[in-house]
């Protein structure tokens, strides 16, 4: 058989993976926490996220629908962004200002730079931080399950005290105030080992996100159960399985995902212990989503074959 020489564009290696198919599996890996955060805060919790799933993909519908463009409902990215911003809300958030933030998500973040794959920082994620500038008391009102113990009934677990007081495992099963998706560790835990085996996302950057500030909390407060509050506490486990790992805003290489991983810890822990806000996670990431382009750069694979030129010899010689 004649062999051809076929000279083209990348890429030349195609995977036979769809948007569609990437975005059901992120679906499936956030059903635990749609399931806990139902079971944690009550039905409204459903009825959140329902409410933002339907505004995120009516507002990219209209959206294309004025602009004559083709509509890109099907691929089910406005379905994940929609629930990742419902997560990212306390249960009493009122309906109203919750569409403002899928509004800026959707429409200002997203469509207004392209569409999917061309924004530069995670929908969710800007539509979280404008949620929380705009509506701060809101945002803040947090609902406790009536099973948290005492030392909770006034503060998120970020805001306790003594971390030593706090259980791991109320910690663990989601028995305490916070917003929906970020309360239960298992279900964040059960949604990894979703996206990993089925080869969704790389363990990288959840890996080197938490224990890069396991590490921190570690040396800075020198007990493990701290360092595990820590860890447990507000939204870092969901935001590095579902908002750190987002294809469009996170490095490509596996250098540049661990290089990625490590300085969102750097950054979240900056924040949480030398600044004045308990949390981070949301700001660590849209500040290392504007460098993801240059870790990019530098973390670049060598072509293979490539030769480093020589430097030129000093003129006269």
């Amino acid at each position: 058989m004649d062999t051809k020489l076929i000279v083209s564009a990348s890429p030349h290696l195609r995977s036979e993976e769809t948007t569609t198919g990437l975005m059901a599996n992120v679906i499936v890996a956030l059903t635990p926490c749609v399931v806990a955060s139902a079971i944690i805060f009550g039905l409204r919790a459903l009825l959140v996220t329902a409410v933002s799933v339907v505004a995120c993909v009516a507002f990219e519908w209209l959206y294309c629908k004025l602009m004559k463009k083709a509509n890109p409902i099907g691929d089910l990215s406005a379905v994940v962004t929609g629930i990742i911003l419902a997560l990212n809300v306390p249960v009493g958030m009122p309906i109203g200002e919750l569409l403002i933030g899928d509004f800026v998500a959707i429409i200002v973040v997203k469509q207004l730079f392209g569409g999917i794959g061309m924004n530069f920082a995670n929908p969710a994620l800007v539509g979280r931080i404008v949620l929380f500038i705009s509506f701060a008391g809101a945002m803040n009102k947090w609902v406790f399950p009536d099973a948290a113990v005492d030392q909770l009934s006034s503060a998120t677990p970020l805001a306790v005290a003594d971390p030593n007081k706090l259980s791991l495992l109320d910690l663990f099963m989601g028995v305490h105030g916070g917003v929906l998706g970020e309360t239960c560790a298992l279900a964040i835990v059960l949604g990894l080992i979703y996206l990993v085996v089925t080869k969704t996302i790389s363990i990288a950057i959840p890996a080197a996100y938490v224990g890069s500030m396991f590490l921190f909390y570690l040396i800075a407060t020198h007990s493990v159960h701290a360092a595990l509050v820590a860890v447990l506490s507000g939204g870092l486990l969901f935001g590095a399985v579902f908002m750190a790992t987002d294809y469009v805003t996170s490095p490509f290489t596996l250098k540049g995902k661990l290089v990625y991983g490590v300085a969102l810890g750097i950054v979240t822990f900056a924040i949480r212990y030398w600044g004045s806000y308990t949390e981070g996670v949301s700001f660590a990431l849209l500040f290392m989503n504007l460098w993801v382009p240059y870790i990019n750069d530098m973390t670049r694979q060598t072509p293979y074959g490539y030769v480093k030129p020589a430097k030129k010899e000093a003129a006269g010689k």
